[in-house]
Order: structure tokens, then C-alpha cells, then sequence
């Protein structure tokens, strides 16, 4: 099957969300296969289409998917938490929409090579950019049991952080932890017999604790974020899909305190902080992908679409 048949998450549910007009300047900051990005460029006619990943290997693909539109596509390798940087340097005060989709891209989960997937023998690496320092292995191999414990719980949100935590550490002092099935093993030896029963896979949970610790994730998105929305001309969208709780969290509570402005105490009697809304939620609930779309793509079934509009 053909590359170009993938198909994003919520595809036409961000399409509408960013309201594109044709001669605006959009910025996709999570550009991954390019799936929205197709879309999004499409629609333009004397606009801009701003695309960044942190994996130049989505970069060096792009040259190929958004082939026919590169005139209006400026290419970016950077984290996406440095949005106001990457405007600074293209001379931009302002765009009209950012779309974000936190998702682990389809292209590095399928790369057993990269470390992401527990289904693939690989070196323990999960760096969404390789030009990164800090892999899984660091993390895995030199991290105290009690750091291993808090990111297991915190970030994987594993019943069992302690047990495996410690069955790391026991491990790791008879020789390094090298790759990715080996830490399965480990993770199950660590978890009683119904655990390892359950439909989900029981390296999962680490598994994504261990990636979001590599690629700093949860901090990337509050970051980007607080500097995104500034960025956004008046009646300009941001939209952001994420995949699990703790993404948002992050971005239900930062959108909502954008939307609320005024930060008095309640039992005030006027406000006297003078801070007004930033933006307005274009959508009270998120958006969730319809039963057909789950059916066709098991990977969209916890994504969550969040807009909101510049004031």
C-alpha cells in the first residue's frame, strides 16, 4: 500500500478546527508523514504552510509527499516547543492557525530500529530526534530505581512502577540493559500473572513513560503551548490532538486558563489583576474520532481534538 494512503487522526475534524483561508500562514508543528500537512497546504493559495518535526527523517520525506506545493512550504528541523523562536527566524509576528498532533509518529513506531515499539528487537534508543543526547538507555541503565519508580507511575501511569523499577535495577548491575526486548523480559518478570493476562501489552505502559522521559514530552507541551498562543493573529486557531491523560491535562488546563484571563480570588469583589481572555475555546469538549474512524485506524482511539481561537 502506498505511503500516501495514510490517513492522519481527525483529519477532517483539524481541517475544520484551523478554518483555513487560502491566503493564510499556517504552521504544523508536529509534521510526522505529512498527512495534515497535505491537507492543510491544499487549501492554500498565496499562503504559507509552515512544517516542523524534530525527526529529520520526516523532514527528508517531506521533500517527496508535499512535492507539488513546496513553493509554499518552509521545511523546519526543531523541537516544537520553540515555536517563537522558529517565527522569529522566518520574520513572522503571527500566523493564522497551528495544528499539533502528539502522537508517536506511525513512521518511528514502525521503525523497530528506532527502540519505540516492544514488538521489535532494537537498541534502546526512542529519541524522536537523534541529534538528542539522552536515549532509553541512559534512562534505563543510569537512572536511580527511585527516578525509574516516579516516571513509571507518573508518566505510564504502571500499577507496578516499583516492582519493575527494582527488577531493572537488579538486572542492570549484572551487565547494561541493551536493548529493547531484553527490557520486556524484564518488565515481565516484574508484573504477577493477571497483569500479564490483560489485552494491553504489559511493556506498554513503560514503554511510554520511558519515551516521554527521552523526549522531555510533557514539558515540551507546556512550553509550547505558552509560547504558541501569543503567536496566534486575531481569529487564528490553535489545535491540538493528544493521546493520553496526562497530554490533556496539560492542554485543558493551559487553553482554559488562556480562555478565563481575569486570576483574582473569587471573593474579590472587582478584578484588580486587569488580565482579560486570550482566547476562546472554539469547542467545550473535545473532539473524538467517530466509530468508523476507530474501526479503520485502532490508533485514533484515544486521540482528543482541543481548539482554540485568538481574541
Amino acid at each position: 500500500m502506498s505511503e500516501f494512503t495514510h490517513c492522519p487522526v481527525l483529519l477532517d475534524e483539524c481541517i475544520e478546527a484551523l478554518n483555513i483561508r487560502s491566503d493564510g500562514i499556517y504552521l504544523d508543528g508536529t509534521l510526522g508523514r505529512a498527512g495534515h500537512s497535505r491537507e492543510i497546504v491544499r487549501r492554500l493559495a498565496g499562503g504559507r504552510l509552515i512544517c516542523v518535526d524534530r525527526d529529520q527523517a520526516a523532514l527528508d520525506a517531506a521533500q517527496e509527499r508535499l512535492a507539488p506545493w513546496m513553493d509554499k512550504v518552509t521545511l523546519v528541523h526543531c523541537n516544537f516547543d520553540q515555536v517563537d523562536r522558529i517565527l522569529d527566524k522566518l520574520s513572522l509576528p503571527g500566523v493564522d492557525g497551528m495544528l499539533f498532533d502528539l502522537g508517536v509518529s506511525s513512521p518511528q513506531l514502525d521503525d523497530g530500529s528506532r527502540g519505540f515499539s516492544y514488538m521489535a528487537d532494537a537498541p534502546l534508543d526512542m529519541r524522536m530526534d537523534r541529534e538528542e543526547g539522552l536515549t532509553a538507555a541512559s534512562v534505563v541503565n543510569t537512572w536511580s530505581q527511585e527516578e525509574l519508580r516516579r516516571i513509571l507511575s507518573r508518566y505510564g501511569e504502571e500499577r507496578y512502577a516499583p516492582q519493575i523499577a527494582g527488577a531493572i535495577v537488579r538486572r542492570r548491575a549484572d551487565r547494561p540493559i541493551a536493548s529493547t526486548l531484553e527490557l520486556v523480559e524484564i518488565i515481565k518478570s516484574a508484573m504477577p500473572g493477571k497483569a500479564l493476562r490483560e489485552k494491553q501489552h504489559p511493556a506498554k505502559r513503560t514503554f511510554q513513560a520511558i519515551r516521554i522521559a527521552v523526549n522531555d514530552e510533557l514539558a515540551s507541551v507546556e512550553r509550547m503551548l505558552q509560547r504558541a498562543v501569543p503567536r496566534l493573529n486575531r481569529g487564528g486557531r490553535l489545535a491540538v490532538i493528544t493521546f493520553h491523560s496526562l497530554e490533556d491535562r496539560i492542554v485543558k488546563t493551559s487553553l482554559a486558563g488562556f480562555a478565563k484571563g481575569c486570576t483574582c480570588p473569587p471573593d474579590f469583589p472587582v478584578c484588580v489583576c486587569g488580565k482579560k481572555p486570550v482566547v476562546r475555546l472554539v469547542h467545550r469538549k473535545p473532539i473524538v474520532p467517530s466509530e468508523t474512524e476507530m474501526e479503520e485506524n485502532p490508533r485514533a482511539r484515544s486521540a482528543k481534538l482541543r481548539t482554540a481561537e485568538r481574541l
